[in-house]
């Protein structure tokens, strides 16, 4: 069984002496401050559910009467050629500036951090570098620590016990990474397979663990991480840099000379692989939109039924409790839901993946090239 030696190769060049200098660094600094709040102020659901789903540059914990308790996050910021390091804190939740810096609401809900002048007024000339730990990067390291920890166990146990009844962390990991590998990656691809198994398999545990981490409701779940469009971006464009990179003589030919097809779509406009390229673009970019819009889909809604025990409250105090059982069994209705979606969301891209990688990889008969033409 060549378990073990997957679950090493996946993890192995991970640079965990990163991870070690940002915790040291992220040291939680609990903090409660007052916050002039208007008592009379309605209940903003749109406001609040985006807050929630947006990323941040502190991590919001609970909101006590008009006190907020909140963990500060590292700003890190380059500027003229210096580098500026200090805690969120330093913005009390973006009331205050500090070093001519300050925490800019964007269109209302996004934090975003600008250059300020002497007299409070953005600069819009002013140009830096933001390497600020949000709370989606702290869940990126979180989730990445957690993972190496979990996979490196369950590695170590079959390391330790042999090939017989898995042990600890690997009870958990085998049936998934064999359920991958067996009935995913290796249908998909072929027998060249195991190329792709440490990028395929880090694919679809790094998305199937942030979409369950992101369903528990306090610190440290809660983030929207997998329904980052940045991040679905980035595993979308690894799988199409793998894919084209892979790929062989005949996927190219497929795309730039497309066999059955008549000439004149192929010349003298190159109607066909204008198709053809265009289809390696959008295949990612549909893997990226799907996973985004449905992780963050679900947050919103499962909110939503949250927040109309709040907007109704407002109304009536009776209806306001009245309502809040159906709510909450909606809650737990969409909680169970999102539970199924978080698993057939990381099944999906990471089957998609595959089958892109096996149709740049599949070797084809040479036969294959008297297809006849249609006319």
């Amino acid at each position: 069984m060549r378990i073990y030696n997957y679950l090493t190769r996946i993890y192995k060049v991970l640079p965990f002496s990163l991870f070690i200098f940002i915790f040291l660094f992220l040291v939680p600094n609990l903090h409660a401050n007052e916050n002039d709040v208007d008592a009379e102020k309605k209940f903003d659901a749109g406001t609040t559910i985006m807050e929630h789903v947006v990323d941040a540059h502190e991590w919001h914990i609970l909101t006590i009467g008009d006190k907020h308790v909140s963990i500060p996050l590292p700003i890190i910021l380059l500027h003229e050629n210096k580098l500026h390091v200090f805690s969120s804190s330093r913005f009390h939740h973006g009331e205050s500036t500090y070093k001519g810096f300050a925490i800019h609401k964007k269109n209302g809900i996004k934090d975003e951090i600008i250059k300020v002048d002497e007299n409070g007024e953005r600069n819009e000339n002013a140009s830096f570098v933001d390497f600020s730990i949000t709370k989606n990067v702290l869940t990126l390291f979180m989730s990445v620590i957690v993972l190496c920890w979990l996979l490196l166990s369950a590695a170590r146990s079959y390391k330790k016990n042999g090939h017989g009844s898995p042990k600890g962390a690997a009870r958990i990991v085998e049936p998934l990474l064999l359920f991958v590998r067996d009935d995913i990656i290796k249908p998909s691809i072929g027998p060249k397979y195991e190329k792709f198994l440490p990028y395929l398999l880090t694919l679809f545990f790094f998305i199937l663990f942030n979409n369950l981490f992101g369903l528990i409701p306090f610190f440290p779940g809660g983030a929207n991480l997998t329904g980052n469009i940045s991040v679905t971006f980035v595993l979308a464009f690894f799988t199409l840099i793998i894919t084209n990179v892979s790929g062989n003589k005949h996927y190219w030919k497929h795309v730039f000379n497309t066999p059955g097809v008549p000439w004149w779509l192929k010349f003298p406009l190159p109607l066909m692989p204008i198709v053809e390229l265009v289809g390696l673009i959008t295949k990612p970019v549909v893997l990226m939109i799907r996973l985004f819009a449905n992780i963050t889909a679900g947050h919103i809604i499962t909110l939503g039924f949250i927040s109309l025990i709040f907007i109704l409250g407002e109304i009536s105090v009776a209806v306001g409790y009245g309502v809040s059982v159906a709510s909450i069994i909606f809650y737990i209705f969409m909680g169970l839901l999102e539970l199924l979606v978080a698993f057939i969301q990381a099944y999906v891209f990471t089957l998609l993946s595959s089958i892109y990688i096996g149709m740049a990889v599949e070797e084809h008969p040479e036969e294959e090239n008297s297809i006849t033409e249609i006319h």
